[in-house]
């Protein structure tokens, strides 16, 4: 079973196993606005918790998208190169940025359940 943690900077980390599919929360994207590129990460790229893993340009704006956890990058969603919208459409189904292999689970627990992050979003508006 799937389980989801968001950090403060509203990436989201969709877990099963050592497996995470990232993006960026439903109210990481209607701050951005409309979204019209992102950048991916290169399959096979290694992060460590909070570096840059991707971009993401709207029509406001470029934010960087951080590595929720560390791990390397074993796939990336194509589809939003085509269609950046996704991002806004669907953030945490089909618009996911990229699936990485966790290296480190612990970290996990640095980060928010939904409740914790719904309560956090709360606060910023």
């Amino acid at each position: 079973m799937s389980q989801t943690f968001y950090t403060k900077d509203h990436e989201y980390i969709r877990v099963d196993g050592d497996l995470g599919v990232v993006g960026v929360s439903d109210y990481a994207q209607r701050t951005l606005g409309d979204v019209v590129f992102v950048e991916l990460p290169a399959v096979g790229a290694a992060f460590a918790r909070a570096d840059q893993a991707a971009v993401v340009e709207s029509v406001k704006a470029a934010s960087e998208v951080f590595a929720p956890v560390s791990g390397e990058v074993e796939s990336v969603n194509h589809a939003l190169e085509a269609e950046p919208a996704l991002v806004n459409e669907e953030p945490e189904g089909k618009g996911w940025f990229f699936r990485m292999r966790i290296s480190d689970a612990d970290e996990l627990s640095a980060l928010m359940d939904g409740d914790a992050y719904q309560a956090y979003v709360q606060t910023l508006e």
